[in-house]
C-alpha cells in the first residue's frame, strides 16, 4: 500500500483541511499519515476562530519517524499556521524527500485578493522561498501566487501574459510544476459569438 503524509490543520467546522483530505486519500486505498499543524474551531474565513498551535509537535514527529526509518510515497502540505511551521516543513522535506517520492504543496494562505487572518506579505514570500521552492508540484490559487511573487493581484480580465508570467515566476522559485487554481476568466472568452 502506498503511504502519503499530509501536513495541515484540522478545522473542526468548515469543509476543508484534514477533515476532508484524510477520508478522500484513504478512499483511494492510500495509507494517509497526518501531521496536524493546528486545531482550529473553524477555518479562518469566519469572523472568529480559535487556534490551538501544534508547532512544537512537528519536529518531534519528524525526529520519531526518522528514527524509525519511515518512508513516504508522497508528501502533501496544506495550511501552515506560522513562519516557524514553514521552517519545520522545509526541514521535513529535506529529511523525507527521496528520488522515488514527490512533494505536493497547496500554499493555503489567501484568496479573493486577501490574505487569511494571521498572515502577511512576508509570510507569502517565505512560503514561496522555503516550502514551494522544494516542491515537485504546487497548486496556489491566483491570490496566493501573486502574493508569493510580489505581483499585483488581478481579479479578472487579466491578460494571458499575466498568467504566463505568474506560472513562470512560480517555477523560478524552484517548484518543478505549477498549476494556478481558481482562475476566473472573462465570461465572453467562454461563449462563442458574443
Amino acid at each position: 500500500m502506498k503511504r502519503l503524509v499530509t501536513i495541515q490543520d484540522i478545522s473542526c467546522l468548515g469543509k476543508c483541511s484534514l477533515t476532508v483530505a484524510l477520508p478522500i486519500i484513504s478512499a483511494f486505498q492510500l495509507e494517509c499519515c497526518v501531521i496536524p499543524t493546528a486545531v482550529l474551531s473553524n477555518h479562518t474565513a469566519f469572523d472568529e476562530f480559535t487556534f490551538c498551535d501544534l508547532t512544537d509537535e512537528i519536529a518531534k514527529i519528524d525526529a520519531s519517524w526518522q528514527r524509525q526509518n519511515f518512508e513516504f510515497d508522497a508528501i502533501y502540505t496544506g495550511y501552515l499556521g506560522s513562519v516557524k511551521q514553514l521552517d519545520l516543513v522545509s526541514n521535513f522535506f529535506d529529511d523525507f524527500k527521496t528520488n522515488n517520492n514527490f512533494i505536493f504543496v497547496d500554499p493555503a494562505m489567501a484568496d479573493f485578493g486577501k490574505m487569511y487572518a494571521g498572515f502577511d506579505e512576508n509570510f507569502a514570500k517565505l512560503m514561496g522561498q522555503k516550502v514551494c521552492a522544494k516542491a515537485d508540484i504546487i497548486v496556489p490559487n491566483l491570490t496566493e501566487a501573486a502574493f508569493m511573487l510580489g505581483k499585483d493581484f488581478i481579479a479578472n480580465d487579466y491578460p494571458q501574459n499575466y498568467i504566463e508570467d505568474i506560472l513562470k515566476g512560480l517555477c523560478e522559485l524552484g517548484a518543478k510544476t505549477a498549476v494556478v487554481t481558481g482562475l476566473r476568466p472573462n465570461a465572453k472568452e467562454w461563449v462563442y459569438g458574443l
